[in-house]
């Protein structure tokens, strides 16, 4: 049995009454249809709007599908939504938390509601891993974004569920709660522990996912084991720094960050060519290498697919 089940989702909003011109109802989730198996680390993977936080807010009974159904372990988020529930952490994107409570007296609460009594051991391993334990008596509002942020992991494992979802945990925090954060979720998943994960860090989902699916405007383009994905990459990619602005040409093929370019490189001649061209425009090459394609270079490809068609691994 999966520990999730997505099976034809589709989640429509009605257009907005005070528009001014009539507005097409947005299809947020369009017959999403996927398995995650029980001890999995998955990642979920989608720009902006395509969809990820929608689809776990229908996990977790936020929001109700138009159609199809979700299972937690066989349950219906719907149907059985207390057992579903009660399988499930969620971690949210937004920094929730109630001002009139210290640390532990929010965990303990949190606790409470799913019927749990006496669990300080536990919460205090959860303080002690999280790096809280210092913190247990302070007032939530007194704690940084950071601190406030591991605050809300420990309340999605304090009921120890089956199942994690980690919906965008590390973004705008410091690496060290990166690193701890991701030491502990490796730790609870090799304990069996299911894990999902949406995240715009592409290489911490290389590192940590078994299997991906790649989400745009609500649709799946890609579904495949993070290793099928990476061995499918079209290309390896040339790498090299310059002062200046590159050549037109070559500017609409690559991906530049500060001074660092990067450029699709299927072949001797085509890295020749690429920088031929750089020199010709006066500029000075620095730090050349090539290395194999990232789980970036893939996402990019991938999201690069003609709308209405699903992208093809070239395996």
């Amino acid at each position: 049995m999966p520990a999730i089940s997505f099976q034809s989702v589709c989640k429509t909003y009605a257009a907005s009454r005070g528009a001014k011109s009539p507005a097409t109802p947005l299809k947020a989730l369009d017959d999403v249809s996927f398995d995650i198996e029980e001890g999995e680390f998955f990642g979920l993977l989608g720009p902006n709007g395509a969809g990820k936080t929608t689809l776990i807010s229908v996990l977790a009974g936020l929001s109700r599908a138009t159609s199809g159904r979700v299972l937690v372990h066989g349950s219906d988020v719907q149907a059985d939504y207390a057992k579903a529930r009660r399988l499930l952490g969620v971690v949210p994107q937004e920094l929730v938390f109630d001002p009139f409570f210290n640390v532990r007296e929010a965990l303990r609460i949190q606790s409470g509601y799913f019927g749990i009594k006496n669990n300080d051991a536990w919460i205090d391993e959860l303080l002690e891993s999280l790096g809280l334990a210092d913190k247990a008596n302070a007032n939530m509002r007194q704690l940084s974004g950071g601190m406030k942020r591991r605050v809300l992991v420990a309340q999605a494992l304090v009921h120890k569920p089956p199942v994690i979802v980690l919906d965008e945990p590390t973004a705008g925090v410091d690496v060290e709660l990166r690193q701890t954060l991701w030491q502990f979720v490796a730790k609870l998943n090799k304990q069996g522990h299911t894990v999902l994960l949406t995240t715009h860090y592409l290489e911490e989902a290389e590192a940590l996912c078994s299997r991906i699916a790649m989400l745009r405007t609500g649709q799946v383009l890609a579904l495949a084991s993070t290793s099928e994905l990476l061995r499918s990459a079209s290309s390896n990619v040339l790498r090299f720094k310059i002062d200046g602005e590159l050549p037109p040409a070559l500017a609409t093929e690559a991906r530049v960050t500060g001074r660092i370019v990067q450029l699709p490189a299927h072949g001797a001649l085509e890295i020749e060519r690429y920088l031929a061209a750089v020199r010709e425009a006066g500029l000075k090459v620095e730090d050349v290498e090539i290395r194999k394609a990232d789980l970036e270079d893939v996402f990019l490809e991938v999201m690069a697919t003609e709308k209405g068609k699903k992208w093809q691994m070239a395996i």
